[in-house]
């Protein structure tokens, strides 16, 4: 049990390069943490890190004890906490990471029906537009879209990503009208700043025959989040490339129109990720099972789609 606890130990450590930041997940001390890595080398008989006063590097011996190890540790903790459940339920807390307007319109509406189906799982939902380290910070699961799909962790599709132009009964009334992707260039654009790089990113505008245009729309302002350009947008303000989830309830609303219809821009799709497992944790095959239930009966994917 002891070389199991230190194993451990080292796996922490290497996922998060810091005895420091592993103790505080495992809920030991620093110290603690260093000696158990310390007896673990010393019975394997090689230095699995490199140590100075700033960085935590593991050595050539170190990475090929972590790829050995790292899997087989994952799915017996798992076995593990299955085991551990009430009475064979999906139980313990799940760490979520979400969108913050999308996690708050879509995934906390179903939250009640989650808890009343698995009542022994605590949810601990975090809202960030930022994609997060999944293993590495611990995450049970994530949503969102536009992510690098790091090794180990896979995705669950849940409906495409598809970005269109809007604005309001009253600012179409006022320009000139919009016909073609060449007269976007004429309009005031209500743009979205990536959170990540905060850059303005080029978009290309594909139609429903998969015609491709680019999208020239000369910037009136920036916006870093599509449900603060979408409240501009039904202000009159001007043109806005919106992702279609924020943009549903004000085109049922009446404040905001679809310009150039047929035209979208296709940002790839919304998954759900989690880590991969032979034995996935309960409550993580639980949550994913459900959200994906619940999209397909909600008919979300039609309802985000701008095809």
């Amino acid at each position: 049990m002891e070389t199991f606890s230190s194993i451990e130990c080292f796996v922490r450590s290497a996922e998060v390069g810091s005895f420091a930041e592993a103790a505080r997940r495992l809920s030991l001390t620093p110290a603690a943490v260093g000696k158990s890595v310390a007896k673990l080398e010393a019975r394997l008989g090689v230095r699995l890190f490199q140590r100075s006063t700033r960085s935590l590097t593991l050595t050539e011996a170190g990475k090929l004890f972590l790829g050995e190890v790292s899997a087989s540790l994952h799915t017996i903790q798992n076995a593990v906490a299955n085991l551990a459940s009430t009475e064979g339920r999906p139980a313990g807390t799940l760490k979520v990471s979400m969108g913050t307007v999308f996690g708050r319109l879509y995934i906390v509406p179903m939250l009640g029906e989650f808890l009343r189906r698995f009542p022994e799982i605590s949810p601990d939902w975090h809202f960030d537009n930022r994609q997060v380290d999944l293993i590495g910070q611990g995450f049970d699961a994530a949503i969102g879209g536009g992510f690098e799909l790091p090794q180990g962790v896979v995705a669950r599709r849940l409906t495409p990503a598809h970005r269109i132009l809007v604005a309001s009964p009253e600012y179409l009334a006022r320009c000139a009208a919009i016909e073609q992707p060449e007269d976007l260039q004429h309009c005031e654009g209500i743009l979205i700043r990536s959170p990540q790089t905060g850059r303005i990113r080029s978009w290309a505008l594909t139609s429903r025959t998969r015609q491709q245009s680019p999208l020239n729309l000369k910037a009136r302002m920036t916006m870093s989040d599509s449900e603060a350009a979408c409240a501009s947008a039904a202000q009159g303000l001007g043109v806005a490339l919106v992702s279609m989830p924020f943009a549903v309830g004000y085109l049922n609303a009446g404040t905001l129109q679809r310009v150039l219809p047929g035209w979208y821009v296709d940002d790839g799709n919304i998954s759900i990720y989690y880590a991969e497992h032979k034995l996935l944790p309960g409550k993580t095959r639980a949550f994913v099972d459900f959200v994906i239930e619940q999209f397909a009966e909600q008919g979300l994917e039609q309802r985000f789609s701008a095809v």
